[in-house]
């Protein structure tokens, strides 16, 4: 059986010989500076990272869904930081996709699955979280525009992006239907980010708190239909999960890589530490859980891929994923001894860009929830 096509190996390997040369040997310098050059950014749009599954029509790459999560897990490699700067601009893509008009994605989805901007999304609150129907930012109609007034915080390329899409309340009698998305320019009066936060991990991206005030939005510029919005929002999250599943992946892929090639070299006792048992076992844990995680991570993309329900399959993923992510990371700085504590090494890097995979694109407590109810309805 052909376990990929030949696109999908072409543009993995695409990716991986890309992260090797651009992104490796420096992600230990722009991790400490927080930041990372606008020149990677411009060469990653131009080999079609931020528009993978997009239609060439709009400039994207029409890659299908396994080859975005074969590509992210290479990214993730390099730095995690990047690989969710990239997730969140293609995650912004998929809801133009799935939802916008013609007039729409030429507009708002083309600049970006070109790589000439960035796209985000504005959907968490200070006080809506894995609550997502809580949100309290309002767009109240005015002739032909919506006026929209609110704070969102956790937003991924918030400063960077020159176009987002933005949830928020239109009706506030309707509930969970009253609910809308607009689809916004970032250079528009009333788009104000109020702060960069200062972070564990993934230092190389932007997550920003931003203040929406008085944001006028025209009526053209809704995406989907009103009270469309909060589906919109939670569509795709099962291709989210799987994206986290494969960042997972990928960082512990560097991490297990790093311990391996330390232990071959760092002597005691006078052998490599590599040849005492108790590291080598250490090692071969390691390396099980990452395939295992990488099995889950590739059966979930191909029933996505497939148009099948993989709402359990998808959680799956990214809970073990995730869990292993953390499991791993923290071994390889085992490995290591007192030098993996030090930044000296990159697998302290690598342990705190993992932490976040429990937390971001629904928390592990909401995939337990998820898998459970799946459970009961017997799928």
């Amino acid at each position: 059986m052909i376990e990929f096509t030949e696109e999908q190996i072409a543009l993995r390997d695409m990716t991986r010989d890309f992260i090797a040369r651009e992104v490796r040997p420096h992600a230990a310098e722009w991790d400490r500076q927080a930041c990372v050059p606008d020149a990677l950014v411009r060469k990653a749009g131009e080999l079609g990272l931020f528009g993978v599954t997009m239609p060439s029509d709009y400039g994207g790459a029409g890659a299908d869904f396994l080859a975005y999560v074969l590509v992210t897990e290479e990214i993730a490699y390099g730095d995690a930081g990047i690989a969710n700067m990239i997730n969140a601009t293609n995650s912004y893509g998929f809801k133009l996709r799935d939802y916008g008009t013609r007039e729409q994605k030429q507009t708002f989805l083309a600049p970006v699955a070109r790589g000439e901007t960035l796209g985000c999304m504005l959907l968490t609150e200070p006080q809506a979280g894995s609550d997502a129907a809580s949100i309290k930012t309002r767009a109240v109609k005015q002739g032909d525009c919506y006026v929209i007034n609110g704070t969102k915080t956790f937003v991924t390329n918030g400063a960077a992006s020159g176009y987002a899409c933005v949830i928020a309340v239109t009706d506030p009698d309707a509930g969970k239907r009253g609910i809308s998305a607009f689809l916004i320019r970032t250079d528009k009066p009333g788009y104000r980010v109020l702060r960069h936060e200062a972070k564990l991990g993934h230092r190389t991206n932007q997550t920003c708190q931003v203040l929406l005030d008085d944001l006028e939005v025209p009526a053209d510029d809704m995406l989907g239909e009103p009270g469309q919005g909060l589906r919109i929002a939670l569509s795709g999250l099962d291709s989210g999960r799987v994206a986290v599943a494969a960042q997972a992946i990928g960082v512990s892929r560097a991490a297990f890589n790093a311990a391996l090639a330390y232990a071959q070299e760092r002597e005691a006792f006078g052998k490599p530490i590599f040849e005492h048992q108790a590291v080598a076992f250490n090692l071969a844990e390691m390396a099980t859980q990452i395939e295992v995680a990488r099995a889950m991570c590739h059966r979930a993309a191909r029933l996505k891929q497939a148009g099948g329900r993989c709402i359990k399959e998808s959680s799956i993923a990214k809970l073990f994923a995730s869990q292993m992510a953390e499991k791993v990371c923290s071994a390889a700085i085992q490995v290591h001894g007192g030098a993996g504590f030090l930044n000296d090494y990159p697998v302290e890097k690598y342990y705190r860009d993992a932490r976040v995979f429990q937390i971001y694109d629904g928390t592990n407590e909401v995939q337990k929830i998820l898998i459970s109810r799946e459970l009961v309805l017997g799928n």
